[in-house]
């Protein structure tokens, strides 16, 4: 181990015994027993991966519970738009990762290109997830994604399923979304031409698409990649991924665990080795002091009755063992944002994320 990897290695009483001597090697090899002999031996560990050359230790916490104690890491994928720990203080995952480590988990929150298609986010996902694999020791990893981040650790279990134990999407579009379907209508139906290639478009919808570029890049930034790091962004590509047409094609590539059917239920949890799972919600206006609730209100109008979460609908959101497709949670409520603001009276999505990983736990992933 190089000088630089022993700094960066988490403290710990085995870590301690060659420097305390032989009486102080002695107490520590007791207290080590006696940790091993608990059932708080668990030591979870959360790194941020957004850097593209290795992944930094966020925190590290041991003598916890062994809830969440996996045999393979945690890996989280965030959705469109996302970031790991923006500007150092918030999470995508809001609270998450720190739940999961507090029961033992080894968590790695990686960073995509905030804005691009599924599988070019894939191939940046698979290139952090040989990183996380080299850094943890372990083969396979468990891959948790929120919305596009559910389609993207799909294509990663599609074309590297050696690397991936359990796959598990959160408020994921699986088969489209129409809230993408009406922007595609509004940009393309409001250009001069029909066609899909960006030049074709009128002035709005090319400054519309040039935002979306700004904010994947101002995410990159915010989740601390340097500017001449920032990742490719592609508002146009990110978009008509989304779309219903679009994912049909993407389904077509990658069918592992999918329903034959736009509302129905899969008919495979368990494909090349691995385990796949889903949950989501339904309802906008959970919780009355959420900004943002008001704004997927009006998003979910776009989905013409059908039950939805603000972007996502309950019937594309099933892949795998459904675990449910009805909480009563938006789409932000499903990665605990804004700032933890859901439900009251309901299940903590900290909650539901910590008993899917005791799932895990108990499969032997």
């Amino acid at each position: 181990m190089t000088l630089k990897d022993r700094l960066r290695a988490p403290l710990t009483p085995r870590a301690l015994l060659p420097s305390l001597g032989a009486a102080g090697s002695i107490a520590a090899g007791v207290l080590l027993m006696t940790l091993q002999t608990t059932s708080a031996q668990a030591a979870g560990q959360y790194y941020n991966c957004a850097n593209p050359t290795g992944c930094k230790l966020v925190s590290s916490k041991y003598f916890t519970s062994s809830h969440t104690d996996t045999k393979y890491p945690v890996v989280m994928a965030h959705g469109l738009g996302g970031w790991t720990k923006l500007f150092g203080v918030l999470d995508y995952f809001y609270g998450i990762p720190e739940t999961l480590m507090a029961g033992g988990s080894e968590v790695y929150s990686t960073k995509t290109s905030a804005v691009n298609n599924s599988e070019v986010r894939g191939e940046q996902l698979l290139q952090q997830i040989k990183t996380i694999t080299a850094i943890s020791g372990k083969p396979k990893v468990n891959l948790f994604g929120h919305s596009m981040g559910g389609i993207d650790i799909r294509y990663v279990a599609g074309v590297a399923p050696n690397y991936v134990a359990s796959v598990t999407a959160v408020s994921s579009p699986e088969q489209g979304s129409k809230m993408a379907d009406w922007v595609i209508k509004q940009v393309v139906e409001g250009s001069a031409n029909s066609g899909y290639a960006e030049g074709e478009f009128n002035v709005g919808s090319q400054i519309a698409l040039g935002f979306f570029k700004f904010v994947g890049g101002f995410m990159d930034v915010g989740s601390g990649i340097s500017f001449k790091e920032i990742q490719e962004q592609d508002g146009w590509e990110a978009v008509t991924a989304l779309s219903t047409a679009s994912s049909a094609k993407f389904n077509a590539k990658f069918p592992a665990a999918m329903p034959s059917s736009y509302c129905g239920q899969p008919t495979n949890t368990e494909v090349n080795g691995i385990k796949y799972y889903s949950f989501s919600g339904i309802g906008q206006v959970t919780n009355g002091l959420d900004p943002s609730d008001y704004l997927l209100a009006l998003t979910g109008t776009t989905f013409d009755g059908e039950s939805n979460d603000g972007l996502v609908s309950a019937c594309s959101s099933r892949l795998g063992y459904v675990i449910r497709d009805d909480y009563k949670m938006n789409h932000l409520d499903s990665s605990n944002q804004v700032l933890g603001l859901t439900a009251w009276g309901q299940p903590s999505p900290k909650t539901l994320y910590r008993d899917q990983v005791n799932r895990l736990k108990k499969a032997n992933l």
